[in-house]
């Protein structure tokens, strides 16, 4: 991937959902609150993160368990299928930060070494800090069904936290293009 794709993508995301939560309209602010135990919002992204992982795990070399892939692949399906039936509480958070930690390696691959482009520094830091949020919901996941509620209690946290990711997203997307 290269590092402008690797910019731009974030850039994007975080204008999306900063749009939405600038929006501030009630049927998008019921989706946020009802995501974290949603059985939609499960199978897209827990079973999303469930696909992504296997197929990282299918593509092993040797060096890295290669030789025992196939039981390594057979192994986590089955965990992630009894996850699915025996612990549907939250794992749509659960599956939204795996996505996270799992996207973020091919976005830092971009910019490592690229000493060059200081710019860079604005898309890794907020990969790292979503590596930190994924990392702490992960552990948590119940914590983000109380940052929902935190966050539109009143409109004007979710419309401020819209205006700076919108504005976080719209510095990423120009310094896309500066590479």
């Amino acid at each position: 991937m290269s590092l402008t794709l690797a910019t731009l993508l974030p850039g994007l995301f975080l204008l999306v959902v900063g749009g939405l939560l600038l929006l501030g309209n009630s049927a998008i602010v019921a989706a946020f609150k009802a995501m974290p135990r949603s059985p939609v919002a499960t199978a897209v992204f827990f079973g999303g993160a469930t696909l992504w992982f296997l197929s990282k795990i299918w593509t092993l070399s040797e060096a890295d368990f290669g030789d025992y892939r196939t039981a390594l692949f057979v192994g986590f399906s089955v965990v992630a299928v009894l996850s699915f039936i025996y612990v549907p509480d939250f794992l749509a958070v659960r599956g939204l930060a795996a996505i996270m930690l799992l996207a973020a390696t091919p976005l830092l691959d971009a910019a490592y070494m690229e000493y060059h482009h200081p710019q860079r520094l604005f898309m890794v830091s907020v990969v790292f800090i979503g590596i930190a949020a994924a990392i702490y919901l992960g552990a948590s996941p119940f914590r983000l069904r109380d940052f929902f509620g935190w966050l539109f209690a009143t409109a004007g946290r979710a419309r401020l936290l819209g205006g700076v990711m919108a504005g976080y997203g719209v510095l990423l997307s120009v310094v896309a293009f500066t590479y």
